[in-house]
């Protein structure tokens, strides 16, 4: 079974998600860092491949992504540096209890199509990767040619949904894929939020209501107390990204900056 189902079969709530983006702080910090969130009791880990374009980003992983490029992250030295892990990486503290923490990639379709689709899909299944998370990946394009590939390579293409995305489009999102849907906290950009407001809280109520087949995860905003309970309490868990990726700039130690991490998040 993928890394991701077994996941979600065995840890229904409060499941804890960190996206860090490859190749910050520095070029050969990727394999430390995941073994320290894995060491830390942290569900499932989203690696993100450094883009000069980014749509979806804020400016603390725009900033982070430039300092990995001009750090000289590759997709290729990114696998290279996975493949140090190859499936070894479980987590004592938490999570698949004896089991194997899921990677995802998250990245755009730029960096992959020059890779080679089939190419990064092969890459993937060597280095023990999971999934996939790419925002500007059409959904139309995503089911005629991407998700047969990923399939024949046992990994799951993530969609994301927001508060502007139709009932119609979220059903037919949820009958298509297989992992869990990625619930974008609002239409913004990531980045750190002090709360949910009632918009976000009717929004996440509205999906709720849906019954979807596929667990949920929120992301973007999540930095405190307030934001990780309102995630826990309405989906599946909850991902964290700029927050993470602030602190490990500010630390460059990734044991210091999941510390600091749990500190702001129990406050």
């Amino acid at each position: 079974m993928n890394r991701i189902n077994q996941l979600f079969a065995q840890k229904r709530e409060n499941i804890l998600s960190i996206y860090f983006c490859a190749g910050h702080p520095t070029l050969d910090s990727t394999a430390d860092t995941i073994r320290t969130l894995a060491a830390n009791g942290i569900d499932m880990i989203e690696v993100g491949i450094p883009f000069s374009d980014p749509m979806a980003d804020g400016p603390v992983i725009q900033n982070a992504a430039t300092q990995a490029l001009r750090n000289g992250m590759t997709l290729k030295k990114l696998f290279q540096q996975l493949e140090t892990l190859n499936r070894n990486t479980s987590s004592p503290l938490g999570g698949i209890r004896g089991g194997l923490l899921p990677l995802i990639l998250m990245g755009y379709l730029n960096p992959i199509m020059q890779f080679g689709f089939e190419a990064f899909c092969q890459r993937c299944n060597d280095v023990g990767v999971d999934g996939m998370i790419i925002p500007d990946l059409p959904f139309a394009d995503y089911l005629e040619t991407y998700k047969p590939i990923a399939d024949r390579y046992d990994l799951r293409i993530i969609m994301l949904i927001t508060p502007e995305t139709s009932d119609e489009r979220i059903r037919f999102i949820d009958e298509h894929t297989d992992g869990f849907i990625y619930m974008v906290s609002s239409a913004a950009t990531t980045g750190a939020q002090k709360t949910f407001d009632e918009a976000k809280q009717a929004y996440f109520q509205r999906i709720n209501n849906m019954n979807l087949r596929n667990p949920r995860m929120i992301g973007f905003g999540i930095s405190n107390k307030q934001t990780l309970q309102s995630a826990q309490q309405n989906a599946a868990g909850a991902i964290i990204g700029s927050k993470f990726v602030t602190l490990l700039e500010q630390t460059g130690n990734a044991q210091a900056a999941i510390q600091q991490l749990y500190e702001a998040l129990n406050s």
